[in-house]
């Protein structure tokens, strides 16, 4: 019965939020493709309580290239990349911000994570022009399927299944799988196998 209800909310929610969703996609034809996104996101984040959770959740059904009806994505959190992938059972915690990446099944983010859109997003090599004029690159960011990554985390590279991230961890390299990493930068502490 619970499970029924639940999808009943979430069909009930992406039709509600349909108008706006089709708004944003005629727009992001129109303009840039991210800064539509991350203005409607702004907007979302601000509706508290379950019912912001499963109005964000309908949206980004839509908006994104590809998120679970049933993600858990919290209140003010902040999302920038359209080319964003949110999976079954993720839960994303107030005040994070998502760049570009790849979340997979069943990962939960703690509060106020940063999922940075990869290490190169800022080149800042020439000394004679300003850093904002020397571009960039995003990259795609993978977290593996059952992470959990702490408080306050930032995320600039990827992190493999089951791994466990501490609260104010800054992972700039590649995690391996079933590991337990903290730290500035994060390092492995423990594996989990």
């Amino acid at each position: 019965m619970k499970s029924a209800l639940k999808h009943i909310l979430f069909f009930t929610s992406a039709v509600v939020i349909l108008p706006l969703s089709v708004l944003c996609i005629l727009l992001s034809t129109l303009l840039n493709n991210d800064g539509v996104l991350a203005s409607f996101s702004q907007f979302l984040s601000l509706v508290p309580s379950k019912l912001g959770v499963y109005l964000r959740a309908g949206f980004y059904r839509f908006t994104l290239t590809r998120c679970s009806p049933d993600a858990v994505i919290s209140f003010l959190v902040l999302l920038s990349q359209k080319d964003t992938e949110i999976a079954e059972g993720v839960y994303i915690g107030p005040q994070s911000n998502i760049g570009r990446c790849c979340i997979e099944k069943n990962a939960l983010l703690g509060s106020g994570v940063h999922v940075m859109s990869g290490k190169e997003q800022h080149n800042f090599s020439d000394l004679e022009r300003p850093i904002k004029e020397q571009g960039g690159r995003f990259q795609k960011v993978r977290i593996g399927q059952n992470c959990w990554i702490g408080n306050g985390a930032m995320i600039m590279a990827n992190i493999g299944a089951n791994c466990i991230v501490g609260a104010g961890s800054v992972v700039s390299n590649d995690i391996p799988d079933n590991s337990i990493v903290a730290g500035n930068p994060a390092r492995v502490i423990k594996s989990r196998d």
